[in-house]
């Protein structure tokens, strides 16, 4: 009988190889799972960051439109001592702008709204019994 671990001329290596088989085994399918799913979410990531950057420069350009119209369209009743009105509003425009996001951020995914339903006092509860 052959020692243990060695095997024929055609068997190089017997329960080493078969050893360090499942090694690169291991680390081949853990490379493929992480690798592949961190690339997935760097792509996302990306996405994300580029649509929230666009986002945050459209609304700022937005703010600033709104507050270039109330200091150009309101005449003299916004000027002098009245100049921080517009300032004061689109301040509050865009706070409420951010608060409507933050809101909708920590919401999270909508859950499915079920419908509710209640037990009729005629019908007897799971678990119980009549008589």
């Amino acid at each position: 009988m052959a020692p243990f671990g060695v095997g024929s001329k055609d068997d190089k290596g017997g329960l080493g190889r078969s050893g360090n088989d499942a090694v690169t085994l291991t680390i081949d399918y853990v490379k493929q799972e992480t690798l592949g799913a961190l690339r997935g979410i760097g792509k996302f990531m990306a996405w994300g960051v580029a649509g929230s950057a666009v986002i945050a420069v459209g609304v700022l350009l937005l703010l600033l439109g709104i507050l270039r119209l109330l200091q150009d369209e309101t005449g003299s009743a916004l000027r002098g001592n009245w100049s921080w009105v517009p300032y004061l509003a689109v301040s509050l425009v865009g706070l409420g702008v951010a608060g409507i996001a933050a809101w909708r951020i920590t919401a999270g995914p909508a859950e499915r709204k079920l419908p509710v339903t209640t037990a009729r006092d005629d019908t007897p509860a799971i678990g119980t019994q009549e008589g």
